[in-house]
């Protein structure tokens, strides 16, 4: 099982749209196609204002990349520190086939761009399609823009919502240089959008002449100036996210609508090989059919579809006048849902290679000896993608859902999705880690999976993500159960203490510390009370033992500088080393007479004091007293 496969918070799709301009038209659109006109007419669009220069200021360049994370063994988060809209923007890459083969090499890009209701957390193109797979053996980069609800990818004029997108600037002029220095990316560039996207693919190519060599527009908006389109945009804008469409192209009269509509600049696509496509709204392959014929269950997703269909038509004809060829790809059926683009994004794909010179068909390969072997016995790995190559004293194979990677000493062994992704995040086979010894186990409990390495072990679950064990860490762990000990499962990457030699890892129920006092977990209410008095770098110190448990269902930690107590009726507090410590030691601890600590000690006239369950002790001068 390839744990990247796993979609816990796979989202919405563009067919469930709410808005009132949807209800609206699905209401007036529904019944000519119920009738059998399943063909829709051509829309006519409003005079065309003269294109105006874009409506906000060009930053050029200057973006830094401020982190970077691994989420499978070709697929890389950028957070990318924008000038222009002044907060990190997430862009995620799909890693060309031949990226680890050739590692000289440089390779075109495609850019996939999401719908009206994109979200932060992933586009909608891997949320929601196989096109992470489909593209695992195409020599392209894939660009994946994270965010941008609503926003059309454009430049706006004003802030709203909290936000003030420039998104052309950012995929323009920042973006690119980016790619090109550090991701190996070409100046040779595709771009493929649907709904909002399908707009923007189109409006970003002819406002950026030479940018892109290819665009597809799937089930686009194409004519937004036209009747009634400025208002319908408004409506669909402030239903996804409570947008105002005024923010970013003002009023419908501002030549800022004319200078991002499709249809008015069109004749700036000469020379770009263009790909248009919309159903018919009418109910298709896909659909869930309602009690009325032609009529699908997804009633806003039958109106958007309409609409595209006729803004799409109204674009090609308008191409067609200008001499501009385009490949138009009108299906018969079909509503404004993911499935109808995932096909499309499978039709095009030839079109769109040629356009931006790759090879349409991946070169043959085929998986032999050892990792031959694995492959046969995984077959969810999917069919090779590459031939063998080298890795850090071992050989690797790319495969379709997944690597293999090969010694003498390991044997072949698959790694894949998360688990892959946090290999790849600590230097993957010439890192710490090393090389895998297992393939991709279930945890007994059925929660997680997991990969043993040569130095180490990377877990998963969908709650927890992966992240990597080794060291001292792991071997406690181990020693405590693995995941079905104390602990649970790992939350986050072992890092060094700061101020002080150690090293901790953050668990479901704790953490580990590892010093010079040995490797001990600090867990629960404990945990919180040490955090209280500032971990490691307090006064508590270090851990110096694992959590113990005491009278009443109690438990105890040892620090450095003192320790914790913690039972269900009295809470967790501290109790330092010295002369309370001893005193309380003097009358049996916790199974005393004065029982569990309830506070931590306190200043009082001459001294200090301590409260526990049934007394007190007093330190006064050189004089300690145990009262009850």
């Amino acid at each position: 099982m390839r744990v990247g496969l796993a979609r816990a918070d796979r989202r919405r799709s563009h067919g469930t749209y709410r808005s009132k301009v949807v209800g609206t038209l699905a209401a007036l659109l529904v019944l000519p196609i119920a009738a059998g006109l399943t063909t829709a007419g051509t829309a006519t669009a409003a005079p065309v204002p003269a294109l105006t220069a874009p409506v906000a200021t060009q930053n050029q360049g200057g973006a830094t990349v401020g982190k970077v994370e691994w989420l499978s063994e070709r697929r890389v988060a950028l957070w990318i520190n924008s000038p222009s809209m002044g907060i990190p923007i997430q862009v995620q890459v799909l890693l060309a086939r031949d990226w680890n083969v050739t590692p000289t090499a440089s390779f075109p890009s495609v850019w996939m761009l999401d719908g009206l209701r994109a979200t932060d957390i992933e586009n909608g193109w891997t949320a929601e399609t196989d096109a992470e797979s489909f593209y695992a053996d195409k020599n392209v980069n894939v660009i994946l823009p994270v965010g941008g609800q609503s926003s059309f990818y454009a430049d706006w004029l004003k802030p709203d919502n909290g936000v003030f997108y420039q998104w052309e600037t950012f995929l323009t002029k920042e973006l690119p240089s980016i790619l090109e220095n550090d991701w190996r990316t070409t100046q040779t560039r595709g771009v493929v959008g649907l709904s909002m996207g399908g707009t923007a693919a189109m409006a970003l190519t002819a406002r950026n002449p030479g940018f892109f060599k290819f665009a597809a527009s799937l089930s686009g908006i194409l004519t937004t100036t036209s009747l009634g389109m400025p208002q319908a945009i408004g409506y669909a804008m402030n239903d996804a996210g409570q947008f105002d469409s005024t923010a970013m192209w003002g009023p419908p009269s501002n030549p800022a609508w004319a200078a991002h509509d499709p249809y008015s600049i069109a004749d700036k696509l000469k020379g770009v090989s263009l790909y248009v496509s919309s159903g018919s709204g009418t109910t298709g392959p896909y659909d869930q059919p309602s009690l009325v014929p032609g009529v699908s269950t997804n009633y806003a997703g039958m109106g958007l579809e309409i609409l595209a269909r006729l803004t799409s038509q109204t674009f090609a004809t308008k191409l067609n006048t200008l001499g501009i060829p385009a490949q138009i790809n009108y299906r018969p059926s079909g509503t404004h849902s993911w499935p109808y683009w995932q096909f499309e994004l499978h039709q095009l794909w030839p079109q769109l290679a040629n356009a931006i010179g790759t090879d349409v068909e991946k070169p043959l390969c085929g998986a032999s000896g050892a990792i031959g072997a694995t492959a046969a016995a995984n077959t969810w790995i999917g069919d090779c993608v590459t031939s063998e190559y080298s890795v850090a004293g071992g050989l690797a194979q790319d495969f379709r859902n997944g690597r293999i990677y090969w010694t003498s000493g390991t044997g072949a062994n698959p790694v894949a999705g998360r688990i892959a992704g946090e290999y790849m995040n600590n230097g993957a086979a010439a890192g710490p880690l090393g090389f895998p010894t297992t393939p991709e186990l279930g945890t007994p409990d059925g929660r997680g999976r997991y990969n043993h390495f040569q130095k180490g072990s990377i877990y998963w679950t969908p709650q927890t993500g992966a992240h990597a064990v080794s060291g001292p860490i792991l071997d406690e762990w181990s020693r405590q159960g693995w995941e079905g000990g104390p602990l649970g499962y790992p939350v986050a990457a072992a890092i060094a203490t700061p101020g002080k030699a150690g090293n901790v890892q953050g668990f479901e129920i704790g953490a580990m510390y590892n010093s010079d006092n040995g490797t001990y977990a600090v867990m629960g209410m404990i945990m919180a009370k040490y955090g209280e008095q500032g971990w490691e770098g307090g006064w508590l110190g270090f851990p110096k033992s694992n959590e113990g448990v005491v009278k009443d269902n109690g438990r105890f930690t040892e620090f450095d500088g003192g320790n914790i107590y913690w039972s269900p009726a009295s809470g967790a507090w501290t109790v330092a080393n010295g002369p309370i410590f001893d005193g309380w030691k003097s009358v049996g601890y916790e199974a005393g007479k004065i029982g569990f600590p309830i506070s931590d000690k306190f200043d009082i006239p001459g001294g200090v004091q301590q409260n526990f369950q049934f007394g007190w002790i007093t330190v006064i001068g050189d004089k300690t007293e145990v009262h009850q």
